[in-house]
């Protein structure tokens, strides 16, 4: 309870109002004062922990609840959707993220002796909820303890970055670690797969013709990728375009029918029905809800 609670107070001094802050590369911080409505996005590859509160994230429709007691391991590029559900002014929810690339894992892999590459690779959801214990948790704070040090940090945090990937080695994440190894390489497997549709997510989907490009069986393809992401392709697909869409009309001005032709999107009909059944409102709607809750949040 120390730790955590050290790790509260300094988020809490560090971040001050609510947001996402970046004090140093690779280290991103949250504090959120109030409940919050379902906010979708892309996971990146990273570990999340949190010091005060409690989120919620849905991949693919399965609920996964992380607090102080907890840490968020997220492994591949996913579509997701969260929403603060223990947060208040005295309270606040507060979270560190901290990326966790390739060529990190991969290295930190072949000191410790373990494969890159293994059987059952692709059969590992790439999300995970899991036990924070004292000695990953006190890494995680002695890296925020260095934002205080620039002139240490950028010394110090990449060092205190490899004992946490070797914590959730030994910890028993080592599948996932090797997920985002195999991410990084490139190699045509289930990664090849989200690397591809994220880059082509506005082009026509062929299944047959992706599980060719990353080499795998359409039925491979299907089973592993679920198995993964909790979605099939078609889906993570959907969720990419939908939520670039919105990005384009809140961002860049664009009515529903051009932010749907640019994802991809024929039908504006059939656009506006899909955006409503992933956001619950119309593109219009939906769109004025999130300005006006952009307009209140204070600078």
């Amino acid at each position: 309870m120390e730790k955590i609670a050290e790790l509260a107070a300094l988020l809490e001094r560090m971040t001050g109002s609510d947001g996402g802050f970046v004090p140093l590369d690779g280290v991103h911080l949250y504090r959120q004062s109030a409940l919050t409505e379902p906010v979708h996005g892309l996971y990146e590859s990273s570990l999340c922990v949190v010091a005060q509160g409690r989120k919620e994230l849905l991949l693919g429709g399965e609920p996964f609840v992380y607090d102080p007691d907890s840490y968020l391991l997220v492994s591949a590029a996913l579509p997701v959707s969260t929403r603060v559900i223990a947060a208040s002014p005295d309270r606040p929810y507060l979270c560190v993220g901290l990326p966790l690339d390739a060529a990190l894992v991969s290295s930190v892999l072949v000191e410790a002796g373990q494969p890159i590459s293994g059987n059952g690779i692709g059969a590992v959801r790439a999300l995970d909820v899991g036990v924070l214990e004292p000695e990953l948790l006190d890494a995680v704070v002695r890296i925020i303890r260095l934002l205080d040090s620039p002139k240490h940090a950028r010394m110090l945090i990449p060092l205190a970055m490899r004992e946490i990937v070797y914590r959730l080695l030994v910890g028993g994440q080592g599948a996932r670690l090797r997920q985002i190894a195999v991410s990084g390489s490139k190699l045509p497997h289930v990664a090849g797969a989200i690397e591809w549709l994220r880059l082509h997510f506005d082009q026509p989907l062929g299944v047959e013709a992706l599980a060719a490009e990353v080499g795998m069986s359409t039925s491979g393809l299907h089973h592993h990728f679920k198995a993964v992401t909790a979605l099939s392709p078609l889906q993570f697909q959907k969720q990419l375009r939908l939520q670039e869409a919105r990005r384009l009309m809140v961002s860049e001005g664009l009515d529903a029918a051009g932010a749907g032709f640019r994802v991809g999107y024929d039908d504006p009909s059939h656009f506006s029905r899909e955006y409503r059944r992933m956001f619950g409102a119309p593109p219009r709607r939906d769109v004025t809800q999130m300005r006006n809750s952009l307009a209140d949040v204070p600078v």
